[in-house]
């Protein structure tokens, strides 16, 4: 089943310059506060006063955060915080079910609930990010692998079960300053830009071959492969930054 698009997801005015400010200033975040801890706040107070104007007033809780994921770390915590808040409100306020039920440890949400949620969750995406992909929320959301291409979001099926090792280098990042300065090389260098792109591209396709291969007739001769390609689309990446030095 195909997932919601980014120009689905365009349909939701998202949050404009003005709200925010007027957020911040509700919210007294002063000029050089940290920025994750601000934006955090803002999402929060965005999301749960949007819910509340279309669904119904929340009703008064306690919201207790926590979160094993480090922030600023390319690992998506901030999407991950997004779709939890968005669950959270839209359960409280009655705008979805809540499908845990007593005694069991796991509950799933309808089809429909989980677009619901995505959709909520990119707004706070957009808060913290300004113009995201969508991917880390959708991911966030369904789970599993997805394919994102032209702003379409799908899922991966038939994937093998992976070790991954994931470093944590504590060199921060900004979503928010990367995907802006990818479409500023773009427009700039479009000649260097369009092909590393394709190149991109097609390792991501030789990827989800090989990752659909193995989950149908799994065989050693393909970790060597899945070893090379990652390896070859961080040197795409790499001349991507160049470009910009």
């Amino acid at each position: 089943m195909g997932r919601r698009t980014n120009g689905d997801l365009e349909e939701s005015k998202p949050p404009s310059l003005e709200q925010l400010d007027k957020l911040r200033e509700f919210a007294g975040i002063a000029h050089g506060a940290p920025a994750a801890e601000s934006l955090a706040t803002l999402a929060f107070l965005y999301l749960y006063l949007a819910i509340s104007a279309k669904y119904g007033e929340v009703p008064s809780m306690d919201i207790v955060v926590w979160s094993e994921l480090p922030t600023g770390a390319g690992l998506g915590s901030s999407a991950a915080y997004s779709v939890c808040l968005a669950a959270a409100l839209l359960t409280a306020c009655g705008a979805i079910g809540c499908p845990l039920e007593e005694g069991k440890p796991t509950a799933r949400w309808t089809e429909k609930e989980l677009d619901l949620i995505n959709c909520w969750a990119f707004q706070g995406e957009r808060v913290i990010h300004g113009n995201p992909s969508g991917v880390d929320n959708a991911v966030g959301t369904w789970g599993g692998a997805l394919q994102y291409q032209s702003g379409k979001i799908t899922p991966l099926k038939r994937v093998p079960t992976l070790r991954i090792l994931l470093t944590n280098t504590k060199v921060p990042r900004s979503t928010k300053i990367l995907v802006a300065g990818v479409k500023d090389k773009l427009l700039k260098f479009p000649a260097i830009m369009n092909p590393v792109l394709d190149s991109i591209d097609a390792i991501s396709h030789e990827c989800e071959c090989v990752l659909e291969t193995m989950a149908v007739n799994p065989s050693l001769e393909h970790y060597p492969v899945l070893e090379d390609l990652p390896l070859r689309d961080h040197r795409s990446l790499l001349v991507e930054f160049l470009t910009s030095v």
